[in-house]
């Protein structure tokens, strides 16, 4: 069964559209006596709605979040936009919306604030809110994974599970999709943006072994 990695929903619809190139984790890290190793290099796109107050996504965005909850596919219709501002639970959906796939390029770590920063054009949470991924488990390095991101040809509904909740960020979806579609950039593109990113993360960052 195909592998699912699980990020905010308005993060998702960033890496469809192309904007957005990384996504920032802690808490991929093995034992330090074992070589680390990505769970999974090729992955699609698991649209989350916990978690995802729309404060902490910049300002040029918010229009996104709205747009968001057409990831999501509710019985008793979408819930209403102001409960992300809340930080009410946010109602879980039915079901979701499949509509990408990504496979990681590359692979860096990184406890510096100002890679954290200068990385900014790329992702679209604010910059404080990245910072936190950086602080949170504080001795843990920040992982920024580089996404090449493909849409498939025509987004798929999957039935939320419970094996699907909770804080793991890897799921295993209970229906075949096939690994196709067009890239979101242009090979041209993405390949500018990849050196940019390069540059910024060989000053502050380390690179890992994919």
């Amino acid at each position: 069964m195909p592998i699912a990695f699980k990020e905010w929903a308005v993060t998702v619809r960033a890496l469809a559209e192309g904007e957005q190139l990384v996504t920032l984790r802690k808490g991929l890290s093995q034992p330090p006596e074992k070589p680390f190793r990505l769970a999974h290099e090729r992955f699609f796109l698991y649209p989350t709605f916990d978690h995802q107050p729309g404060d902490l996504v910049r300002e040029s965005h918010q229009p996104e979040l709205r747009r968001a909850l057409e990831e999501g596919v509710w019985s008793d219709g979408e819930p209403p936009l102001h409960t992300f501002s809340s930080g009410a639970p946010v109602q879980q959906p039915d079901r979701v919306r499949i509509r990408a796939w990504a496979e990681v390029t590359d692979h860096f770590t990184t406890t510096d604030p100002r890679c954290v920063d200068a990385l900014s054009p790329f992702y679209v949470w604010t910059p404080d809110y990245a910072e936190k991924r950086l602080g949170w488990r504080r001795p843990q390095p920040l992982h920024v994974l580089l996404l090449r991101t493909y849409r498939i040809p025509r987004p798929v509904t999957v039935k939320v599970k419970d094996d699907y909740l909770g804080a793991a960020a890897w799921v295993e979806l209970q229906r075949e999709l096939p690994f196709e579609g067009t890239p979101v950039l242009s090979d041209a593109e993405f390949e500018r943006a990849s050196e940019e990113i390069r540059a910024i993360t060989s000053d502050a960052g380390q690179p890992v072994l994919v």
